[in-house]
């Protein structure tokens, strides 16, 4: 891991950029702790880092600041300025056709779209979280929370490090997914809006019906994909809080 820039923000976190082999990230940490802090890998949707950067900031500076926990995100495989992938790029493609016609999505074109970007992604967390835990100033427990569901899944499944997990259900699901989430039992907290146009409703009902976490809490609330409220973001802090500390 080598860090490339770094600044001290209004709130007395410390925001760093970094790059691990061609992937780039950024880490934020506490202004002060007396141990090494707990640690929230973000994941975010696929489409880039700097797009992103005010909802995953804003994020993770709440819970450095407030709370005292690390927060680290990197660009997913294919988003950003990272290269792009021929077949990622035809099953964007397909699905924006599908949506357009008003459509079903079949299943073909959801794997297509998803299952690459967990095989690719998955390691590429595993990595960084062997970086991250390496600094001093970072011990662990770890939580995970993200976008992309199925990333999740794979990591909550592989992962013994990460000991909760916050999924957002906003994302199409592979069939295959809802296997591997029986195998899920870890504490979770799964965000869903009731209205998400990009989402299906009882496919994400499903997916936490199949989860095997004896801990497991929907929050569902009225309103689109970008409609969700403020305090959601407390309870996620709170979640972890209960979780990691």
């Amino acid at each position: 891991m080598r860090f490339t820039s770094e600044q001290r923000l209004d709130d007395g976190v410390l925001e760093r950029e970094f790059t691990l082999g061609e992937i780039p990230g950024i880490l934020w940490t506490p202004a002060s702790a007396s141990a090494p802090a707990p640690l929230i890998l973000i994941s975010p949707p696929p489409l880039g880092l700097r797009r992103m950067y005010p909802r995953l900031a804003g994020r993770a500076r709440y819970y450095a600041a407030k709370y005292g926990f690390a927060a680290a995100t990197i660009e997913l495989p294919g988003s950003g300025d990272r290269p792009r992938w021929a077949a990622a790029e035809q099953a964007r493609a397909d699905l924006r056709r599908a949506m357009e016609a008003g459509e079903p999505v079949g299943d073909e074109i959801i794997d297509a779209l998803v299952l690459p970007l967990v095989e690719k992604s998955v390691p590429e967390w595993q990595a960084t979280l062997d970086a991250l835990l390496s600094l001093p100033e970072i011990g662990g427990p770890v939580g995970y929370e993200g976008g992309v569901i199925s990333i999740g899944v794979r990591l909550a499944v592989v992962e013994p490090r990460i000991s909760a997990a916050g999924f957002f259900a906003g994302s199409f699901v592979p069939r295959s997914m809802f296997e591997e989430a029986r195998q899920v039992t870890i504490p979770l907290q799964v965000l869903l809006q009731w209205d998400d146009e990009g989402n299906d409703r009882q496919a994400a009902l499903d997916l936490f019906d199949a989860f095997d976490s004896k801990e497991k809490t929907l929050h569902a609330n009225m309103g689109g994909h970008t409609g969700v409220p403020q305090f959601e973001l407390d309870a996620g802090a709170r979640f972890f809080a209960r979780h990691l500390k």
